[in-house]
């Protein structure tokens, strides 16, 4: 699985999450089977771009972020980044004709041919008819099996298990880290210009950050426990559209996290929330500035 593809499948198994729906309650509900959604969901099939759509629509998540990694996994599971081969040179010696293969002068070739040498051109001519054929009908094959399953992309060793723990997360991605997989929400609030904030927090990882959404370019979000602090700009309108995450604090249980929101203008108004991990998640839909 490519670095891409696991970006993604992380994104997909946190919204189904976030649907709190069984594999076959997805199957009830979207035009995929339940084994279906078990193959994107474990990594082991890429998932039709309807699907991820389909699965956003039942978390109620936007679709920017999702539909992003897809078109970047999807890309690499098609080959379509690969480098295009060079083209031969014109002096390649595998392009240059071997003068042994060239005809004989007319009328001398089949006097000059003895018996055994005859056998060999002969068995060569069957070796090539024979491979050629294997070769049509190869094409001709029915490739539903191969459009069902898709090209695999090389091997590489991944694990659905949490990438690092306490200190290690520090300041590293939660997606990459796989860290964002049923992740609990210690808090959500609003702020005075609509934006989402949710402090999320990972046990198995020991870590928290904060996710973001529904803001404008140029809003900045800090989140802070016992350590430094880490935070994200929204750089432009991709980032506004879509789910924007801050890099991960170090955290054990009784901290406490806070999230800070710093709007665009100026004179914007900093408006924070903050939980304690271990209790209970609060929402907070009044804006109260700090």
């Amino acid at each position: 699985m490519t670095t891409e593809h696991t970006r993604l499948v992380a994104a997909l198994r946190e919204l189904r999450a976030g649907t709190g729906l069984s594999l076959a309650a997805l199957a009830e509900r979207t035009l995929y089977s339940k084994s279906s959604w078990e193959r994107y969901l474990n990594g082991r099939s890429l998932p039709p771009r309807q699907a991820v759509q389909e699965l956003c629509r039942l978390a109620n998540e936007p679709d920017g972020r999702p539909l992003a990694l897809w078109e970047i996994a999807e890309s690499h599971w098609s080959g379509r980044t690969a480098a295009p081969a060079s083209p031969a040179s014109p002096t390649d010696e595998s392009t240059r004709p071997n003068p042994q293969e060239s005809p004989p002068p007319a009328g001398t070739g089949w006097r000059r041919l003895g018996g055994s040498r005859l056998l060999v051109v002969l068995a060569s001519a069957y070796t090539v008819i024979v491979g050629g054929v294997a070769v049509l009908l190869f094409l001709l094959l029915p490739d539903s099996e191969a459009q069902e399953t898709g090209p695999r992309p090389s091997s590489v060793p991944f694990s659905f298990a949490p990438q690092c723990h306490g200190a290690a997360c520090e300041g590293r991605d939660p997606m990459r880290l796989i860290c964002g997989i049923d992740p609990d929400t210690l808090a959500s609030y609003r702020t005075a210009t609509g934006a989402h904030i949710e402090l999320r927090h990972s046990r198995k990882c020991g870590a928290s950050w904060a996710r973001v959404w529904g803001t404008e370019i140029g809003d900045r979000v800090d989140v802070t426990a016992d350590g430094p602090t880490h935070g994200v700009r929204i750089r432009n309108k991709d980032d506004a559209a879509t789910f924007v995450y801050t890099e991960m604090t170090e955290v054990r249980p009784g901290s406490t996290v806070r999230a800070c929101f710093l709007p665009v203008p100026a004179d914007g108004e900093r408006e924070c929330v903050e939980a304690r991990v271990g209790e209970a998640a609060t929402t907070a839909r009044t804006p109260s500035p700090r």
